[in-house]
C-alpha cells in the first residue's frame, strides 16, 4: 500500500457506526440502494475527521429473512459508499435472525480502518485565536435526528410520496438523500498544502455537542448562522415540528456536514480545494479565546 511508504509513524485510526431509524423510511418507501452510502458515510467520516485515509470497509446487516436481491441492493449501496472514499469492501456478515426482526426488516452496520501518519492526527491542539471556520455543504438531514423526524412526519407512503415545491422533491427524497461522504475533500485541502488544525463531523447532537469535540481548552468556535444557506428539508422540519432554533442546531447539522479550522492565509487555497473535490464551502466563523464551547450568532 503506496501510503504506507512516506509515513515515520503509521497509525492506525478506526471507525463504527449504523445508519440509525433512517432505516425506517428505507423500509416505507421499499427503497434500499443509497442506505449503504449513509452507513460507510459514517464510518468514513469520522476517520477522515481525525486526518485518516479509509483502507478498509466491512458491514454487518441483519435481517429477519433473507432476500438475496434486497440485500444485494443493499450492499451496492456499500460498495458505492467505498468507491466514493476509496476504502476496499473486504468482507461483511449478512445474519438471518427470524423471530428477532420483522421479516421485511434488517439493520445495518458497519466498521472501517484507516490509516495516518501521526504527526498529521488532527488533534486541535495548535487552534489560535483569528482561525477561520469552513463548513462543507451537507446533502440534508444525512444519518441522524430521524427519531425526531419519524414524531414530526406521519410515517407513511401517502407523506412520503408527496411533493413539496420548497423541497424541490417528495419529503421521502429529500430526506432519504444519502450523507456526503467528505474523503476526497479532505485529502484535497491536504495535498493543497493546507494544514487543517481542527475538524469536526456534524453528526448527532449537531453543533452544540459535535463542534466542541474539536477544540481544546480556552478556545471557543463562533458560527454565523447567516454565513450560509440552510436547506429547506430543515425549515419544514422546525415549523412542522414546532421545534424551536436551538434544539435543531442541538439535532441536525442544518446544511453542515462537516466543519474544519484553518489558519487564515490558508483559507482561499482550503476553499479551492474544497471545491476542486465536488463539495460546497462556506466561510462560517471563526475562533477565538474563551471557554471551550460554541457560539451560534
Amino acid at each position: 500500500m503506496a501510503a504506507f511508504k512516506d509515513m515515520e509513524k503509521p497509525t492506525l485510526v478506526s471507525g463504527t457506526d449504523g445508519v440509525g431509524t433512517k432505516l425506517k423510511l428505507a423500509f416505507l418507501l421499499d427503497k434500499h440502494d443509497t442506505i449503504g452510502i449513509d452507513c460507510v458515510a459514517m464510518c468514513v467520516n469520522d476517520i477522515a475527521c481525525a486526518g485518516g485515509e479509509p483502507l478498509f470497509f466491512l458491514d454487518y446487516i441483519a435481517c429477519g429473512k433473507n432476500y438475496p436481491e434486497k440485500i444485494a441492493t443493499i450492499v451496492s449501496g456499500v460498495a458505492e459508499g467505498c468507491k466514493q472514499s476509496n476504502a476496499a469492501l473486504i468482507g461483511g456478515e449478512t445474519a438471518e435472525m427470524p423471530g428477532f426482526y420483522p421479516e421485511d426488516e434488517y439493520d445495518l452496520a458497519g466498521f472501517a480502518v484507516g490509516i495516518v501518519d501521526e504527526k498529521d492526527i488532527i488533534t486541535g491542539k495548535d487552534l489560535a485565536s483569528g482561525d477561520v471556520l469552513i463548513g462543507m455543504a451537507s446533502s440534508g438531514v444525512h444519518s441522524n435526528g430521524f427519531s425526531l423526524v419519524r414524531k414530526i412526519f406521519k410515517m407513511d407512503r401517502e407523506t412520503l410520496n408527496t411533493y413539496h415545491e420548497e423541497l424541490g422533491a417528495t419529503l421521502g427524497e429529500a430526506l432519504l438523500a444519502p450523507t456526503k461522504i467528505y474523503v476526497k475533500a479532505l485529502r484535497s485541502i491536504k495535498e493543497a498544502g493546507v494544514v487543517i488544525k481542527a475538524c469536526s463531523h456534524i453528526t448527532g447532537g449537531g453543533f452544540y455537542e459535535n463542534v466542541p469535540r474539536m477544540l481544546p481548552e480556552g478556545k471557543r468556535a463562533v458560527i454565523e448562522k447567516a454565513s450560509y444557506p440552510i436547506p429547506p428539508v430543515f425549515a419544514m422540519l422546525a415549523r412542522e415540528g414546532a421545534v424551536e432554533e436551538k434544539m435543531m442546531y442541538n439535532t441536525y447539522n442544518m446544511g453542515l456536514g462537516m466543519v474544519l479550522a484553518v489558519a487564515p492565509n490558508d483559507v482561499e487555497r482550503a476553499l479551492e480545494a474544497i471545491k476542486a473535490a465536488g463539495e460546497t464551502p462556506y466561510v462560517v466563523g471563526k475562533i477565538e479565546d474563551g471557554e471551550k464551547g460554541v457560539t451560534l450568532c
